[in-house]
């Protein structure tokens, strides 16, 4: 990354707050950060991976890896659904308007959510991986927004997932190695 990018970056990584009021820069700088950019909360999916990020936490920590995820939904619904898995204390970030997904360094895309559904490959992995742990939810929010994970170190992205289908499962340990 040259140098100006680099500083692009840590201009927008300074420019988002954590709702406790973090900045996402100076997480980075402390320690390694698993960003990780969810659906929305009644996404069997989205509700996968924050029970998948949950099962890594020795792992993360053994690592100094610290996740933050970014969601859609309300800050109440948040804290419901990460208390739940075991992640009452992770740092969040609220974006209701998906401003942050959409800034040039993430830049994730925006899928009908009638496609993410009905796909063949994202309903058999419904029913194969999801259905029996995580349920069948009612869209809150965005249900075009496509979710991805970024593994920062400082103000720089190190890897990335970003999801072609909202079935796809990131290898979270290759991520941050």
């Amino acid at each position: 990354m040259a140098a100006a990018s680099v500083d692009d970056m840590a201009s927008t990584l300074a420019s988002i707050h954590t709702e406790s009021g973090a900045n996402l820069l100076a997480l980075a700088e402390a320690s390694p950060v698993l960003l990780v950019f969810l659906r929305h909360f009644g996404c069997p999916f989205c509700r996968k991976t924050i029970s998948d990020v949950a099962g890594l936490q020795r792992e993360l920590a053994d690592r100094g890896v610290r996740p933050v995820f970014v969601h859609l939904g309300t800050s109440e619904i948040a804290t419901k659904h990460f208390e739940y898995y075991g992640l009452g204390g992770v740092e969040r970030i609220h974006d209701p308007g998906a401003a942050i997904y959409q800034l040039p360094a993430f830049a994730l895309s925006r899928q009908h959510p009638l496609w993410s559904t009905l796909n063949p490959v994202v309903f058999w992995a419904w029913l194969k991986r999801a259905l029996v742990k995580h349920g069948i939810g009612m869209i809150q929010g965005d249900g075009h927004q496509m979710p991805g994970i970024f593994f920062l170190k400082g103000p720089r992205i190190v890897r990335r997932f970003v999801h072609r289908n909202i079935s796809d499962e990131p290898d979270y340990l290759s991520l941050i190695q």
